[in-house]
C-alpha cells in the first residue's frame, strides 16, 4: 500500500473518512527516533516508518530529550476518523543503548502486564502485541546497527487512565493500555478490531478452562445475567451485532454450550436467519414477529397492530393485550434452531439455548426452563 493510499479517505455512508496509524506505529516510531537522537547526539523532530502494511507514515516527534546514552521521544496517537480510547495520547519510548548487542523490550508506565493467558503473550508480560514487538525492534535495531544492544522501555503517561475505557480490564490486562496494531493502519470503521476483541475474550475464558458460555449483546444483557439471573459474570461475553462471527468462534474454540441471552429487540432477528443484528445489515423485527404469531395463529387485528410499530417494546404491549406471550418461548426455539442450522457441518455442535427478557428485567422466554438453563452453566 503506498502513501497515497493511506492519503485517500475511506467512503462510508457517503461520507469520506480518514485513516489513522495504531498504538503499535507510534511505539515503532518513537522507539526508532529516540535511538537515532542517542546516536546523532542532536534533537529530531519528524520520523518516518513503514508499517507492516506498507504504508510510510512521515510523524512529529514531541517531547524529544537526550541525556548521555539515553533519549527519549514521544508520537501522539491519531486514530483518523475511527476514534477510540487512545485517540489524541502520547505514547513515549526511552531507549538506552548498551555493548549487548541485544536488543531488551520492556513496557513502562501506563502500559498494561498481562494476568491471564489467552493473549497470545506470556504472563507477566507487557501488552505489546507481537507485530509492535517485531516492528520496534526492526526499527531500533536498522538505527543502531548489527552490533549495538539497547533497552528500549515504552510508556504511556494517559494509559492507565484511557485504559478505563477499553476491554482491558476482562482480558485480564491490568494497570494501562495494550500497544496493538497488525497492519500499523487504523481504518475508519472497521468491525475487524472490534470482532477481533471480542472473540479474545472468548480466548482467554476458555483458557482458564470455560467449556460453558453466555453470549449478550451488550451491558444490559451483562446486567441482566449478572443481578436477575444469579450467573457467574465470567461466563458471560459481549457479542455485541455480531451474533454469528461470536457463535463460530465459540464452536472453533472448543465450547461445548452457549446461551444466548438478550432483548427481543436483538435476539429476534437471529429467528429469521439475521447473524448480523446491526440496522444497517437488516432489520426484520416486524415482519419475524408477525410471520411467527400467525403460525401461533393470531388474529388478523394483532397482526396489523404489531406489523404497524415501530419498535419491538411497542409491538410487546399488544402481544400482552392479546396474552400471546408464548410468542416469546416459541422465538428462543426458532433462535436455538437457526444457530444449530448454522453450526450444522460442525462435527461436534454445542448444546444452544436462548433467554429473552424485557427492559422491566423481566424473562419474557426461553427455549426450555430457565431453571434447567440456570443449573447447566453452573455444571
Amino acid at each position: 500500500m503506498s502513501d497515497a493510499a493511506f492519503d485517500a479517505p475511506v467512503w462510508h455512508n457517503g461520507k469520506p473518512l480518514r485513516k489513522g496509524y495504531t498504538t503499535g506505529s507510534c511505539a515503532t516510531a518513537a522507539a526508532k527516533v529516540a535511538a537515532l537522537m542517542v546516536l546523532r547526539q542532536h534533537l529530531i523532530h519528524q520520523v518516518s516508518i513503514v508499517t507492516p502494511s506498507g504504508v510510510t507514515l512521515n510523524l512529529n516527534v514531541e517531547s524529544p530529550h537526550i541525556e548521555g546514552q539515553q533519549a527519549v521521544a514521544a508520537i501522539r496517537k491519531d486514530g483518523g476518523d475511527d476514534i477510540d480510547a487512545t485517540h489524541g495520547m502520547l505514547i513515549f519510548a526511552r531507549v538506552s543503548l548498551n555493548d549487548s548487542g541485544e536488543i531488551v523490550l520492556r513496557g513502562g508506565e501506563g502500559v498494561g502486564t498481562v494476568t491471564r493467558k489467552g493473549v497470545g503473550l506470556p504472563l507477566g508480560s507487557a501488552a505489546i502485541n507481537r507485530t509492535p514487538r517485531q516492528t520496534i525492534e526492526a526499527a531500533v535495531r536498522e538505527a543502531i546497527g548489527p552490533l549495538r544492544g539497547a533497552e528500549v522501555e515504552i510508556f504511556a503517561p494517559e494509559g492507565e487512565e484511557r485504559a478505563l475505557k477499553t476491554y482491558n480490564a476482562r482480558l485480564g490486562i491490568v494497570g494501562g493500555i495494550s500497544i496493538l496494531g497488525t497492519t500499523g493502519i487504523v481504518t475508519p470503521m472497521s468491525e475487524e478490531s472490534w470482532k477481533r476483541s471480542l472473540s479474545l475474550e472468548l480466548e482467554i475464558k476458555r483458557a482458564a478452562g470455560l467449556t460453558r458460555v453466555v453470549l449478550v449483546p451488550g451491558n444490559h444483557g451483562e446486567r441482566f445475567v449478572r443481578e436477575q439471573m444469579g450467573i457467574d459474570s465470567n461466563v458471560v461475553v459481549t457479542m455485541s451485532n455480531f451474533v454469528g462471527y461470536m457463535v463460530e468462534e465459540a464452536v472453533r474454540l472448543g465450547y461445548q454450550h452457549i446461551v444466548l441471552i438478550g432483548h427481543p429487540g436483538k435476539l429476534i432477528k437471529i429467528a429469521a436467519g439475521i447473524f448480523h443484528t446491526h440496522s444497517h445489515i437488516a432489520d426484520a423485527r416486524m415482519e419475524t414477529l408477525v410471520a411467527h404469531l400467525a403460525l401461533l395463529g393470531a388474529p388478523l387485528e394483532l397482526l396489523t397492530l404489531v406489523g404497524d410499530c415501530d419498535t419491538t417494546e411497542a409491538a410487546m404491549e399488544h402481544i400482552d393485550a392479546y396474552g400471546f406471550q408464548h410468542i416469546y418461548n416459541h422465538l428462543a426455539e426458532r433462535i436455538c434452531m437457526r444457530v444449530l442450522q448454522k453450526l450444522r457441518y460442525t462435527k461436534t455442535p454445542p448444546v444452544c439455548d436462548a433467554i429473552m427478557f424485557a427492559f422491566d428485567n423481566q424473562v419474557l422466554g426461553s427455549n426450555r426452563p430457565v431453571s434447567d438453563i440456570v443449573e447447566a452453566l453452573q455444571c
